[in-house]
């Protein structure tokens, strides 16, 4: 069978040199693509920085502001991932998940890890992510596409071959890597180069070596003959060096071996069916910026020629020569005696050529939704704020659509990658901290405060039997004032324990729970006028009330209104009412849940002393 080494090598000719046939009329280099985006986010020329004469060629950029207003359109907060029970009894324990969700993210800053992926999303319309484990720690990583081999059709279904480059101390310091096998290797080492071939520098210490994830026959693993139908998913690190001649090389097997799942993942924007990558910010304007770059260049050599003064005459010394040439090089003309030498008219049409550059800057605003009202620019005068407006909601509909299928793939993420790796950590008594919301904080305090004070109330029955004195009924509204006296001292941090019992581990706790990821982004770009208009309509409305009770018609209608706001949910106000504090709540003695559990704890007690 054809070796790994070959595989990558007839992989990575194939990614540079392939061409996709995707329809009749349809075709495409996925590569040419990648190189064509990366140019154009550099301000520079695909056909080279200056023309046929050496004249430089501006570069009119207009894909760097709409790269990143779909980067600020389609932003995500770790906040926004949070996990739900999926039963109304596991309700404390999907808040305590979320818990520990939100010390994995802030550990490993995941906040950095969801501009990262948004900003490579905005500029190419996809992205590949990876999870790597690294001292007991998962961490996400964006994977630049510079460093992909992948096929530009089906992503899935063939292998991902990953360009790397280390140092040899970073070959050495892998001990999963074969030690002769790196030896070898740096022996051979050579200068850093592209998935093109181009050298990146003239630094030699940087070895390429190539890391290729994918599902392949295990007789790459077992050397069976038997084994060539059996594929396995895979995990190999190789190396080759050209040698003398044509087509031979030096492979280098530094590790293979078998992998759970593939560490790698496909997102998209916008997803097209057949199309590993998709159409991006950069991808759509191709055309357009190419167009306004020839609308400049136009511009540019119409204004210095206008800057010159040039001659016509009908002097037969003159047949065949290129005057603007011969002016550009700074040569001095002459001409006979008698000849007429006259002006020649050079006055440049500049506004036709604006003109003819602003339809496809126009152009580009309408096909990447980006018109002024979003964009931030001042509206025309006489244009009403509310058409802007209008136009402005119209346009960010389809970030809307961008931002849920990003929050659909991180909910897959979290499914596949981050919650296994969880349910694994879960092996450990460890305390873990959170800093939450202010309803999150009565939720929390309402579910310790009461029966903290019932365990206070009853050690002090005990203390109280056990040291002869007579024993008090304590007073369980004052207990739980303290409690909450020293919780609120923290702040809007808590610190939790899986139990009192100290062999108790988080995953006893988590044993039964069953959690559904959920991701709900925060539009940012909501007008925050409307929001405190709702706000001021629904505070008029409580007032109103005047301390009566909502009736069913009246709840429906109050909770809509402050859903439309999107920073308050009806559940959260519904928490809040429910966490009312003890001393609004009527509590007679004879009805007291806890009175039973002192009078049996001390009457136990009592008979067990005597």
């Amino acid at each position: 069978m054809e070796s790994i080494c070959s595989i990558v090598r007839q992989a990575e000719s194939n990614f540079k040199d392939g061409t996709t046939e995707k329809s009749a009329y349809v075709s495409f280099s996925m590569k040419e693509d990648l190189d064509t985006i990366d140019a154009y986010l550099n301000s520079k020329h695909i056909s080279g920085e200056e023309d046929t004469l050496g004249r430089l060629k501006p570069f009119f950029n207009i894909v760097i502001a709409v790269r990143n207003l779909w980067f600020r359109a389609t932003d995500i907060d770790r906040k926004n991932i949070r996990i739900k029970s999926s039963k109304v009894a596991h309700y404390l324990m999907a808040f305590l998940a979320s818990i520990h969700l939100q010390n994995w993210m802030r550990k490993t800053n995941f906040g950095k890890f969801l501009n990262d992926w948004g900003l490579v999303l905005a500029s190419h319309g996809s992205s590949v992510i990876k999870f790597v484990e690294k001292d007991g720690m998962l961490y996400p990583e964006t994977i630049p596409w510079s460093q992909l081999i992948v096929d530009p059709v089906d992503f899935e279904h063939n292998p991902v071959i990953e360009k790397l480059y280390f140092t040899p101390a970073q070959l050495r310091q892998n001990k999963s890597y074969n030690r002769d096998m790196v030896e070898q290797l740096i022996a051979s080492k050579g200068p850093r180069k592209t998935t093109s071939g181009q050298q990146i520098d003239q630094k030699a210490d940087y070895i390429e070596v190539y890391e290729i994830h994918g599902e392949l026959p295990l007789y790459y693993l077992t050397d069976k003959e038997e084994d060539e139908q059996t594929y396995q998913q895979q995990m190999h690190a190789i190396s080759f060096v050209s040698k003398r001649g044509r087509n031979t090389y030096d492979d280098y097997t530094l590790y293979s071996g078998r992998e759970k799942q593939s560490p790698y993942m496909l997102t998209h924007l916008i997803e097209e069916k057949g199309q590993t990558l998709s159409n991006g910010a950069v991808k759509y304007l191709f055309q357009s910026q190419w167009m306004v770059n020839h609308s400049a260049k136009l511009i540019k050599d119409q204004l210095d020629l206008a800057s010159k003064i040039i001659f016509q005459t009908s002097d037969g010394n003159f047949v065949g020569k290129n005057v603007l040439t011969q002016i550009e090089n700074g040569d001095i003309l002459t001409h006979a005696q008698n000849q007429p030498l006259t002006q020649l008219n050079n006055k440049p049409d500049i506004a036709a050529m604006q003109a003819f550059g602003q339809q496809w800057h126009s152009l580009s605003k309408e096909i990447t939704s980006t018109p002024e009202a979003l964009r931030g620019e001042t509206l025309p005068s006489g244009t009403p704020y509310s058409l802007g407006a209008y136009l402005g909601g119209q346009a960010g509909s389809l970030f809307e659509l961008m931002v849920e299928n990003k929050g659909l793939y991180i909910e897959e993420m979290m499914r596949k990658f981050i919650l296994p790796y969880l349910k694994k950590k879960m092996d450990t008594t460890e305390e873990i901290s959170a800093t939450l919301e202010s309803h999150q904080i009565k939720q929390i305090d309402s579910a310790f405060v009461p029966g903290e004070a019932i365990k206070q109330s009853n050690q002090k029955i005990i203390d109280d039997v056990l040291s002869g004195k007579i024993t008090e009924q304590p007073d369980i509204m004052a207990l739980e004032g303290k409690i909450q006296a020293k919780l609120d001292e923290k702040g809007n941090q808590r610190f939790i324990s899986p139990s009192l019992i100290k062999t108790t581990k988080w995953k006893d706790v988590f044993k039964d729970f069953k959690g559904i990821f959920e991701c709900d982004p925060t539009d940012e770009k909501q007008d925050t006028q409307a929001v405190m208009a709702t706000y001021d309509t629904a505070l008029k409305f409580i007032i109103g009330l005047q301390g009566r009770k909502l009736t069913p018609v009246e709840e429906y209608l109050f909770n809509g209104l402050i859903s439309q706001t999107g920073y308050l949910s009806p559940v959260e106000i519904s928490s809040l009412n429910a966490s009312t504090p003890p001393s609004q709540l009527p509590i007679e003695p004879a009805q007291s849940v806890e009175q039973p559990v002192r009078s049996v704890a001390g009457q136990q007690l009592q008979t067990a002393i005597k």
